[in-house]
């Protein structure tokens, strides 16, 4: 009968032996929260024109022009490039305030008084449409597009850069209709100038669609078009020798004026946000 081997086997003993190893302390590094680890892998390589703008500072286009004229600060130095690629740290602030990602998107639509200032601010200290919305909407918000001091209707404010951008850009061809009074009777051979373009100092205007507005002796106009050239609509009028007395924005990307009284603002409903991220091909 053959003795049992009283050694033990190569590596088992070794094994029985063996202290396990110290788990390693990691109670001294700032835990990272997964929020804030996507957060840092989604504005990675990002341009700090979009980061500004997904920031909801203002839109792409606006916020190249900031980062140009000196505006923005990243890392506490001066950045005039507005195609730097962001880094998962970078620190940027526009105008001395520090700038981040908004969490909560808002949207609201406004319909438009006169006499008061499509911008965040007026130097002159004239009401703007930030004045309307003072304590009643907390997030920050900026107006998309503009509409001129004397011009009423449909605006929309957000901190959605992205969508900003898009829903002015001509490319996307987002659909705006203005209703028009004119100080005197339009008459149809200049109708027929209109629907053929006009040509302004900066370019001949095309507007999608114009027509008389029923039972008003030719002097008020439905007119729609996507292009945003700055007083595009006045200046059309102008060109022929009519003077514009009263515009009013009726439509913007789907959006009416319906149950919203001049001077008044609400929040875009879900599905509504839906139809303008469609229409901006979003």
């Amino acid at each position: 009968m053959k003795k049992e081997n009283s050694k033990p086997a190569k590596g088992k003993s070794a094994d029985r032996k063996r202290k396990p190893a110290p788990k390693a302390d990691f109670s001294s590094r700032p835990k990272k929260k997964p929020e804030d680890a996507e957060k840092s892998e989604s504005i990675e390589g990002m341009r700090l024109n979009k980061y500004i703008a997904y920031c909801g500072v203002c839109s792409r286009r606006q916020a190249a022009d900031l980062v140009k004229s000196g505006a923005v600060i990243v890392n506490g130095k001066e950045m005039l490039e507005p195609f730097y690629q962001m880094k998962a740290n970078d620190l940027v602030s526009v105008k001395g305030k520090p700038v981040k990602p908004e969490s909560n998107k808002v949207y609201v639509l406004m319909n438009k008084p006169k006499n008061v200032i499509t911008t965040a601010k007026d130097e002159r200290g004239r009401k703007t449409v930030m004045d309307l919305l003072a304590g009643k909407i907390h997030e920050r918000v900026f107006p998309v597009g503009r509409l001129d001091r004397d011009t009423t209707g449909l605006l929309l404010l957000t901190n959605d850069g992205e969508l900003a951008e898009k829903l002015t850009h001509p490319s996307h061809g987002v659909k705006k209709i203005y209703h028009v009074q004119l100080d005197r009777s339009l008459p149809h051979a200049d109708l027929e100038k209109i629907r053929k373009g006009i040509e302004l100092e900066d370019g001949i205007a095309m507007v999608d669609g114009v027509d008389y507005v029923e039972g008003t002796k030719h002097m008020e106009l439905g007119v729609e078009i996507h292009i945003g050239k700055n007083r595009i609509v006045r200046r059309i009028f102008e060109k022929l020798g009519y003077s514009v007395e009263r515009l009013d924005r009726v439509y913007f990307g789907g959006l009416t004026k319906k149950d919203l009284p001049r001077g008044f603002f609400r929040k875009l409903t879900e599905r509504e946000v839906i139809m303008l991220k469609h229409f901006s091909g979003k």
